[in-house]
């Protein structure tokens, strides 16, 4: 059971390098339809287009319950059997905040800090969307442990895009 997270600009490459069954795509609202990528054979694929903020701002479009619901449906969907590629614009903020959620909710034992810091250690850049974790702590149930553990680990390395990573839920 693995989580691969990078930049819309290695989607193609994480593709053909570790055939992912499922794909899940973070871009904002204003990305033209020609940017998202198409799922491929055997691949379901889930589309959330929404803007990298820390809260709700006027004229943007945050995250919100009911994205985080289609996220969370979509991760329970998963048999783990072959990687889920998680993407964003630049791999730094939502696409590692949808990795740390699903990993969250795919180990409800393990502890939040634990799952953070092994965020951490695999992409020292990952700055995960607060506004997401937040969300996703109060839909798993996790009572602040979540947020606290990403605050805990701080805003990551400056880099202009990340790197493909995987994260193990477990």
């Amino acid at each position: 059971m693995t989580l691969l997270v990078c930049p819309l600009s290695q989607v193609k490459a994480a593709r053909a390098l570790h055939r992912p069954s499922h794909l899940i795509s973070l871009l904002s609202p204003a990305s033209p339809v020609e940017t998202w990528p198409a799922s491929g054979p055997g691949e379901a694929c889930l589309r959330l287009a929404f803007h990298d903020i820390a809260e709700p701002r006027p004229g943007l479009t945050a995250p919100d319950a009911a994205l985080v619901d289609r996220l969370l449906t979509f991760a329970e969907a998963w048999d783990g059997a072959r990687p889920m590629l998680i993407h964003c614009w630049a791999g730094v903020s939502r696409s590692t905040a949808a990795a740390f959620i699903i990993a969250c909710q795919r180990a409800p034992g393990r502890a939040e800090q634990e799952i953070a810091q092994a965020l951490r250690a695999a992409a020292p850049y990952a700055t995960p969307n607060p506004l997401l974790v937040s969300l996703a702590d109060t839909a798993l149930g996790r009572d602040g442990r979540m947020s606290t553990a990403i605050a805990d680990i701080g805003r990551g390395a400056d880099a202009f895009e990340g790197a493909l990573f995987a994260l193990s839920p477990r």
